[in-house]
């Protein structure tokens, strides 16, 4: 019998994820050796993980290839949403440091399922099949899920760990039962072979891919929180610790819009079936997100609702569909990512004076009415946090002026005159609720209990990373952009 050769690997494909991947196992080992009561290190190691793995995709940038057997790519797009990834993720755990020993949660495998969590999110970037989307996915998924219910003893932090699961859970039985309709109108999970398909389909085939098309978009809501999925975001922001919040706010929704728009573009003869259910999607979620966001005194919900009127606003690109429209939603992404977690930095250094011992109770400052004076009594953060919500809001020279322009300026030129019209309103709608906080740090006198500012040198080494990035993509915004037009041209016609 002539045995079998294996298929060869393209080593260079999988650096980054490898990268990652061996430093959560190193982060295992690490976990077992003393001190056994401080875990602060295992930050540290991720981080310097994270960095080389940065460093490798930027090495391996212009070096296409792909393994697994055109399963897993290494081009410019999935180069740029791991270096995306890596940098978010570096600056997660360098806010979580000292974070979770405050609150008493510290532990080990933490710093590790975030690291997984990271490499699940790379992998969905870097998926040719859509069996490697799910792959990605779940590893992603499972992570988040565990470190939604890190607070253990609060009532909070187990509903939001239930809800989170449950109802993840069912998007991912949508999302395979999607997959598993495209494989019978096709006989193929490769986007590739797919694209190939679709383009010479039958009828009968037209109706299954539809239909599992829609399914796929089920998932991918889910994990964007677009509207309509998006109930689950508001009572896990809130119930996570808020570290979590931040990465599941970014890195999350850039895992997902990264297989979203290679899933798409695999499908691109289909796009006149897509457009208006697209355009519905950005309109509803963008207003759905902002209008009810007006209405919360908390700010980590306040947050939630601001991320799904962001992804609103992302999904205005993916409706233009050109590669103007593709380059400003990669661009948008990186812009709204610095401010979130900035944004979910300062709320985590922030807690009441009156806290309860470490691990009981709800000791983070969340209220809209603690932040009342802030500017008098902790100034550096008022003004880092004021920053924060100028780019969400789109005040030039912050990045998020830039990015809210290319975005409205492709559908424009795609010619969605409308729907840029419902995005510049629903900005406007937005800005008083980014600005009621402003107006509190500034211009209210304190209310109730003091705030009392929990500072330590990684977290000011974060928040000074994501203001500096935030007026360094206001104000040069070429580098980026380039590289966001680079990493989207492999995937246009």
């Amino acid at each position: 019998m002539t045995p079998i050769a294996a298929p060869a690997l393209h080593w260079p494909a999988l650096v980054p994820l490898l990268i990652v991947t061996g430093t959560a196992f190193a982060c295992c080992l690490l976990d077992l050796a003393p001190p056994r009561d401080r875990k602060g290190h295992l930050a540290l190691v991720g981080v310097a993980g994270l960095a080389a793995a940065l460093a490798a995709s930027a090495a391996l940038w212009g070096a296409p290839g792909a393994s697994f057997q055109q399963m897993v790519a290494l081009d410019a797009f999935a180069l740029f949403f791991d270096a995306v990834v890596c940098v978010m993720t570096a600056l997660v755990l360098l806010l979580s440091a000292g974070y979770v020993r405050r609150r008493g949660i510290e532990a080990g495998e933490y710093y590790i399922l975030i690291l997984f969590a990271a490499v699940g999110m790379m992998l969905m970037a870097s998926a040719l099949d859509l069996l490697v989307v799910f792959l990605g996915l779940e590893l992603m998924s499972l992570s988040l899920y565990v470190l939604a219910g890190f607070f253990r003893t609060r009532v909070e932090g187990n509903e939001s760990a239930l809800k989170y699961f449950l109802l993840g859970a069912f998007a991912s039985g949508f999302f395979v039962y999607g997959m598993a309709l495209l494989y019978g109108a096709t006989g193929t999970t490769s986007l590739e072979r797919l694209a190939a398909h679709l383009r010479a389909p039958t009828p009968v085939a037209d109706l299954l891919v539809l239909a599992g098309l829609g399914l796929l978009l089920v998932g991918f809501g889910f994990k964007m929180s677009a509207v309509p999925f998006h109930q689950w975001a508001p009572d896990v922001y809130e119930g996570a610790p808020t570290a979590v919040a931040a990465l599941i706010a970014t890195g999350s929704k850039a895992a997902a819009v990264a297989a979203l728009v290679r899933v798409l573009v695999a499908m691109r003869v289909l796009e006149p079936n897509w457009v208006t259910l697209f355009w519905l999607l950005a309109a509803l979620t963008m207003t759905v997100g902002n209008v009810i966001a007006l209405a919360q005194g908390n700010l980590k919900r306040m947050l939630a609702y601001s991320s799904v009127a962001h992804v609103g606003y992302m999904l205005v690109g993916l409706t233009v569909g050109s590669g103007a429209g593709a380059t400003a939603v990669l661009y948008y992404l990186v812009v709204y990512s610095f401010a979130t977690i900035g944004a979910f930095g300062v709320i985590l250094l922030l807690e009441r004076a009156d806290a309860p011992p470490e691990g009981r109770g709800r000791p983070e400052a969340v209220d809209l009415a603690a932040y009342g004076g802030l500017a008098t009594r902790h100034p550096g953060l008022a003004l880092t946090l004021a920053v924060f919500m100028l780019s969400l809001i789109g005040m030039p020279p912050t990045a998020g002026f830039l990015g809210k322009f290319y975005l409205f300026s492709a559908a424009v030129q795609g010619g969605f005159v409308w729907l840029a019209v419902i995005a510049v309103l629903n900005s406007v709608v937005a800005a008083y609720y980014y600005l009621r906080l402003i107006v509190f740090m500034y211009m209210r006198d304190p209310e109730g209990v003091g705030i009392r500012a929990a500072l330590t040198p990684a977290a000011w080494a974060s928040l000074a990373i994501a203001v500096w990035a935030t007026f360094h993509l206001g104000l040069q915004p070429g580098t980026v952009y380039a590289l966001a037009q680079h990493a989207i041209k492999p995937l246009l016609p």
